[in-house]
């Protein structure tokens, strides 16, 4: 069975089960690391992940193969975002982008990720959901004045379009995945109406976005990839920032779902090589 790009045999199943019965007072929290310390299974850095266990163990019991315990923070979870002055509309912005101050990247912090999310849920036609696994989000700034929001996170486990042209089977896909890297969110802010702004915004992260993923994740991404939604996007700052459209999605969400079932729209997928050798290293 497979949950997060991860294949569970009949033995890890009852393993689970196992821990889950012998140990009543343990949280979910608690349980996912177990589980990540029973398996081995860890993140490129070493670390334990932790995140995807949680939500593969959730999809588990959506299938009615566990039972969890219940969980310690529900209402914290469904506690719904509160709008602030914070991320009122600002004064229109309606230069170019050569006409703005130099733009600069700033990385979200602990300090900073509730305005992050804030700005996303009140603006972005998705909304604000956690990002899942590995992340990097941005605020990028002009002057002092926020224009844009970015998100990257893991990438897609599986899409047939990607896949051919890396030249991917299923397990140089397994092994390689962790180097590409998906920009999951992009706002630019309804009050910034700024020729270029997007395909500078992406070039910008072509520069840097893989330095920052090294530093934090230990590892160096050689492909972006993003999904555009086809009744909403054209994808025209991509295609300005050089990136390559390689097909269409068939609808069936991030993990794979279920063969010739559409749960979500139908988008564009676009990817951006980082290396020259792109495909080299992700055939290694």
């Amino acid at each position: 069975m497979r949950y997060s790009g991860r294949d569970f045999s009949s033995n890890e199943i009852k393993q689970i089960q196992s821990l889950i019965k012998q140990n009543p007072t343990f949280t979910r929290l608690r349980l996912s690391k177990e589980v990540c310390q029973l398996f081995q299974w860890l993140k490129p850095d070493g670390n334990l992940k932790d995140m995807s266990c949680r939500v593969a163990m959730l999809r588990m019991q959506r299938d009615g193969i566990i039972d969890l315990p219940a969980p310690t923070c529900a209402k914290a979870s469904l506690k719904k975002i509160k709008f602030t002055p914070a991320t009122d509309p600002q004064t229109p912005i309606t230069c170019a982008v050569n006409q703005l101050p130099p733009l600069r990247l700033q990385m979200v912090s602990k300090n900073n990720s509730a305005l992050w999310n804030e700005y996303i849920e009140r603006y972005h036609y998705l909304g604000y959901t956690p990002l899942p696994g590995a992340q990097l989000r941005y605020f990028i700034i002009a002057d002092k004045q926020i224009v844009a929001l970015t998100g990257f996170g893991a990438a897609a486990w599986q899409t047939k379009p990607r896949d051919q042209f890396i030249g991917w089977d299923h397990e140089l896909r397994q092994k390689n995945l962790n180097m590409i890297v998906n920009n999951a969110r992009f706002l630019i802010l309804p009050w910034i109406q700024s020729k270029n702004l997007a395909s500078k915004i992406l070039s910008l992260f072509a520069q840097q976005l893989t330095d920052h993923w090294e530093e934090k994740y230990n590892i160096r991404p050689v492909l972006l990839e993003s999904f555009v939604q086809k009744n909403r996007f054209y994808g025209t700052c991509y295609k300005s920032a050089n990136w390559i459209n390689v097909g269409e999605t068939k609808g069936r969400g991030k993990l794979g779902g279920q063969p010739g079932k559409i749960v979500v729209p139908i988008k564009d997928i676009w990817v951006y090589p980082l290396h020259k050798k792109f495909r080299t290293l992700l055939q290694k």
